[in-house]
Order: structure tokens, then sequence, then C-alpha cells
């Protein structure tokens, strides 16, 4: 009998023809490998811009009315991650918040252990780093925190409390700004 004459083989079976092998895939790319995030809407930079200068305008008038400056450097930061990059683990309340009363107790602590100096302020900068990483509370404006703690020494018992009402009124913004816009990202993206 001749070959030509028998049906071919089904596939997977002895003397059947060997299947084409799968190409592999192409790696994933992340979403910005290597690139700069895409520009954000018009629309978006005047929400973001609008709500972070009225926080932080907020914070001006509060301290005004105490007659106590609370609009520090770190805050400022702060209101920008919470309004800018509202999806970043760096702008998630438990960082925000946690993060500069971590801040403030590494440079008290500090503070008392090596007094008030540029050296101290950098080393309580490192040391917060460090704690709010270990703590899982990731907030880069909380090493600023230290700093203002180290250099400026305000009292603790008008600048601590001060600095926690001021990072959660910053969080409750980035709330409700992220309700107010439509197409805004939800914010937070987390609590705790």
């Amino acid at each position: 009998m001749s070959t030509a004459l028998l049906p071919p083989s089904a596939p997977g079976t002895p003397g059947a023809p060997a299947a084409p092998a799968a190409a592999p895939e192409p790696p994933r790319r992340r979403a910005f490998a290597g690139r700069a995030p895409a520009r954000p809407t018009a629309a978006a930079t005047v929400h973001s811009i609008s709500a972070a200068t009225t926080v932080l305008l907020s914070l001006v008038a509060i301290g005004a009315a105490l007659h106590e400056p609370i609009l520090i450097p770190p805050l400022a930061a702060s209101a920008a991650l919470v309004h800018s990059a509202p999806t970043l683990p760096l702008a998630q309340p438990r960082g925000v918040v946690i993060g500069h009363l971590l801040g403030a107790a590494v440079g008290y602590g500090v503070l008392a252990l090596a007094g008030s100096s540029a050296w101290a302020a950098a080393v309580a900068a490192g040391a917060t780093l460090a704690l709010v990483m270990a703590a899982r509370t990731p907030h880069s404006p909380a090493c600023a925190t230290a700093v203002v703690v180290v250099l400026q020494t305000p009292a603790p018992a008008r600048f601590v409390p001060l600095l926690f009402g001021s990072a959660v009124l910053i969080v409750l913004t980035g709330y409700a700004a992220s309700r107010v816009r439509r197409k805004a990202p939800r914010y937070p993206a987390y609590w705790w």
C-alpha cells in the first residue's frame, strides 16, 4: 500500500508532523518605563493647582488666626503630592499624616540629643527616611519636617497638634477635590 493514500496522522500521534512552535511573547513594558508621564489635560492642571493652592491658603489663614505660622515647606510639598499625584503611595493618607508625625518625633529626638545644627538636621532627615520606610508610611516631605524641627526648634506642644491638623486637612481636601471633578483619579487609593 502506498503512503500517499494513507490519511494524514492527527497531531500528537506518532508519525504526525510537529506543530509549529509558538513565537515567544515580547516582554511587557511598564506604563512609564523610560518615559515621562503623559501631559495632564488643561482641566486636570487647573483643578490640581487650584485645590493645592486653596488648601495652602487655608493653612495660612488658620495660622494667621492662631498667630502661629503653620504653613511650612513640607506641608506645601504634601499638598503638591496629594493634588497632583493622588495615586502614588507617597500621597496616601497613611504616609501624609503618620509620616509627618514620625518626622516631627525624629526631629525632636535628634534635637534633644544633638542640638540644632545643619549636621543634626541631616541626621534627622536620614533617620526619618529610614523610619517611614520601615513603618510602610512613605512620604518624602516628612524628612523635611524633621529638618524644620531641628533647625527652627518649634515648641512641640503647639507645633505637633498644628502639624497633625494640617496633614489631616490636606488629606481631606484631597478627598473632596477628587470628588468634585468627575474624571479626576479617586483619592485616596487606600486609607490605611
